[in-house]
This record gives C-alpha cells, sequence and structure tokens, in this order.
C-alpha cells in the first residue's frame, strides 16, 4: 500500500543515513585524535585501565630522575673513595721507604702530613648537592626511590639503600656536654639547651683554631654529634665547621620536628644560641642530651709517625688496615652505584612497555580506519540515493490521478 502520509521507505533510508553519519563521526574522530578510545563514553573499562597506566608512567619519570640523582651522588663518594686508595696506597710507599735506617725519616714525615691533608681534602669536597657519604656526617642509611610497586590494595614505593661509609680522620675524644635544668620537662617548666662549647672563637673549627686535634679537643668541632631526646622522639645534629650555638640548635630543632616531635605537644623556641623545651601536655616526658665524636675509618692518619724504626714499624700496619677501609668503601659505594644503574635501566624499559601497552589499548589503527571511512563515504553517498529516491515516491501517486 502507498500512502502520501507515512512514506516508510524515506523512513528506513533517513535511519540507514544517520547510522552512517554517526559512523564517519567516530572514524573521524579517530583519524583526527589517532585514538579509537579517546574518552570515558568510548570504553569506560579501557579507558581507565590506560589511564592508571598513564598515572604509572608519570610515575617511573620521577623514580627515573631520582635514580639519576642517586647514581650522580653515590658516584661522588665512589670517586672519593677511589682517590683516597690511592693516596693511602702512595702514602704506603713512603712508609715502606721509611723502613730503611739511612733515610731522611723527618721529610718523609713531611710527605705524609701533606698527603693527610690531601686525604681530608678529598673527604671534605666528596659531596653532591650537600649530601657527603665518606666524611661522617651522614649517619644513616640514605634511601633512593627506586620503584613503584602496584597491587591489588595499592601502590607503594621500594627504595635502594646505600649506607654511609666514614673515611674522616676524626678521632674520638670526650666531650663537654650541653647543660641541662631538670632532668625531665613538665607543664609549665620549661627546659633550656645551652653550654656547648666549640673549638674556636668564631665557631666549630674555626679560623683561630684549625688544627685542632680530635683526640685532645674536648670541645666541639665538625663531625661531632649531637643528640637531643624529648619523649620518645630523638634529635641528631652533626657539628659542620663554622658552627655556632645558633647553628647547632636549629639544627636539633629541625630534626626533632622531622622526626615527628609534636608542634602542639612540645615548644621550641630558640634564642641568643639556646633552646628551650616547653611541654603542653599533662605528662612529663624525659629529656636528655649528649654528645659524641665518632671514629673515623682513617682517624690512624693523625697519629701515623715515621719518625723511628719502630714508629715506622707500626705506621705500616696501621695504613694497611687504613687501605682496607677505603677500599671497602669503594667497593661498597660501586657495588651500590651498579644496582642503581640496573634498576635505572630496567626502569627505562619497563615504562617503554608500559607506553606500548597504552598504545595497543587507545591508539587507532589508521590502515583499518582509512578503510573504514572510504566504505563509509561510499554507503553515504548510496543512502542519499537511496533517501533521494524514497523522498520522490509520493511524487509518483500523482500519476493516479490524471
Amino acid at each position: 500500500m502507498s500512502s502520501i502520509l507515512t512514506n516508510t521507505s524515506a523512513m528506513v533510508a533517513l535511519q540507514t543515513m544517520k547510522g552512517i553519519n554517526t559512523n564517519m563521526n567516530k572514524v573521524q574522530a579517530e583519524i583526527s585524535t589517532g585514538k579509537t578510545v579517546n574518552s570515558a563514553k568510548d570504553n569506560a573499562a579501557v579507558w581507565a585501565i590506560s589511564k592508571v597506566m598513564e598515572s604509572d608512567v608519570k610515575g617511573f619519570k620521577g623514580i627515573s630522575d631520582s635514580l639519576s640523582l642517586g647514581s650522580s651522588t653515590i658516584s661522588v663518594a665512589r670517586t672519593a673513595s677511589e682517590k683516597i686508595t690511592d693516596l693511602l696506597t702512595e702514602m704506603k710507599g713512603k712508609i715502606v721507604a721509611a723502613q730503611q735506617d739511612n733515610v731522611d725519616r723527618t721529610k718523609i714525615q713531611t710527605d705524609i702530613a701533606n698527603l693527610t691533608k690531601q686525604i681530608q681534602s678529598v673527604v671534605g669536597a666528596a659531596q653532591f648537592n650537600g649530601l657527603n657519604l665518606v666524611d661522617g656526617s651522614q649517619t644513616t642509611t640514605v634511601d633512593i626511590l627506586s620503584s613503584l610497586d602496584r597491587t591489588a590494595t595499592g601502590v607503594t614505593a621500594s627504595k635502594i639503600s646505600v649506607t654511609a661509609q666514614n673515611l674522616s680522620t676524626t678521632a674520638g675524644a670526650a666531650l663537654t656536654n650541653g647543660t641541662l635544668s631538670a632532668a625531665s620537662v613538665v607543664t609549665g617548666t620549661p627546659v633550656t639547651l645551652n653550654g656547648f662549647t666549640f673549638q674556636g672563637t668564631g665557631g666549630a673549627l674555626a679560623k683561630d683554631a684549625p688544627t685542632a686535634n680530635p683526640a685532645t679537643t674536648t670541645a666541639l668541632i665538625a663531625g661531632d654529634t649531637i643528640t637531643l631526646n624529648i619523649g620518645s622522639k630523638t634529635g641528631r645534629y652533626v657539628v659542620q665547621e663554622g658552627d655556632t650555638a645558633d647553628s647547632l640548635v636549629t639544627g636539633l630543632k629541625n630534626s626533632l620536628t622531622a622526626n615527628g616531635l609534636s608542634d602542639t605537644d612540645f615548644t621550641l623556641t630558640l634564642a641568643s644560641g639556646a633552646l628551650t623545651v616547653a611541654n603542653n601536655t599533662n605528662n612529663a616526658a624525659a629529656i636528655s642530651v649528649s654528645a659524641t665524636r665518632g671514629t673515623g675509618g682513617l682517624a690512624g692518619l693523625s697519629t701515623l709517625d715515621v719518625s723511628t724504626k719502630t714508629n715506622a714499624a707500626t705506621a705500616l700496619g696501621n695504613i694497611e688496615g687504613m687501605i682496607q677501609t677505603a677500599t671497602k668503601a669503594a667497593a661498597e659505594f660501586g657495588s651500590a652505584q651498579t644496582r642503581i644503574d640496573i634498576q635505572a635501566e630496567f626502569i627505562s624499559q619497563l615504562s617503554d612497555a608500559l607506553t606500548s601497552g597504552i598504545g595497543s589499548l587507545v591508539d587507532a589503527d589508521m590502515e583499518e580506519a582509512s578503510a573504514r571511512l572510504q566504505a563509509l563515504q561510499v554507503q553515504q553517498q548510496l543512502g542519499i540515493q537511496a533517501l533521494s529516491i524514497a523522498n520522490q515516491q509520493p511524487q509518483n501517486l500523482l500519476s493516479l490521478f490524471r
């Protein structure tokens, strides 16, 4: 039956045209963006997976930067350790020469003293971005971010721990501790930390005291560690050359707060080189302070003496032990750097694999898209012709009434 009110053929042709146009718009979007899944409405599950993977790739790029920084830091420490080993080996040669009777031991002793100063210079300069792993200032392991581990419950960070090596020439000695007005601090009873004395009027190892002997000096010098305990929290600070009381108490305060001391439970104030601790809780908190001087792995350099045949023989045994210490430190740093470099290479490869996986999920197949576009263009032209023919059917009904 033919009707001038309802053109079924035109309706079918129009719906076909709409479907063709929808598919063409989708293909054109794939071609213009290069992605078959460009938003959550295209494929919610695939889009969500791809976004999680993209966030991991971004995280691995940050890890790659962390590993590069860590490798550079370890490289400086390893290079310093290797140079120190070379200098100690050179020093050993001079000590061996001092075993002989007909030599000028005074001149050999001068050479040994100069080599010791050079070693001290290497140890002091072996820092990267302010971190020195060979001078004894780093008393804990250094953690280098190495990976992100994703599980069903979330993401955790993995780290590579590197142990610092103390190759300083600092020797141990009894130190002058700071004074406290009480053994514990309670509400309304502040405790003031002061009384530390420094070797040198201008600060630790100041210009007026450059040759202080760590083995006999009881005042604070560079490398000494100050520990302050407030309740269950501990703050540590390693004295640096040129430090004053203000530097020391500022370092202790920063360490305590960084280690979790509550700013609301305890108020720490600095004034004129003194650290005042006020307890804002209702419970007494034990407080203690101590100062220690760690013994560096090369502390024996300051006492090497080849002025006599007996002392020269003793020095030969001592220098051999210090060479082993420096060699071990270089080996530790070399092993750590190798591990970091391997991890960095793996992270780079993993990032490439994740990026490739994301591409396989969301990237458009351009060859397929091109073929589909051409097919749809032909279908569109045929659809237009079909719609034109369907629209002419009511005109044909006029011939029935002529």
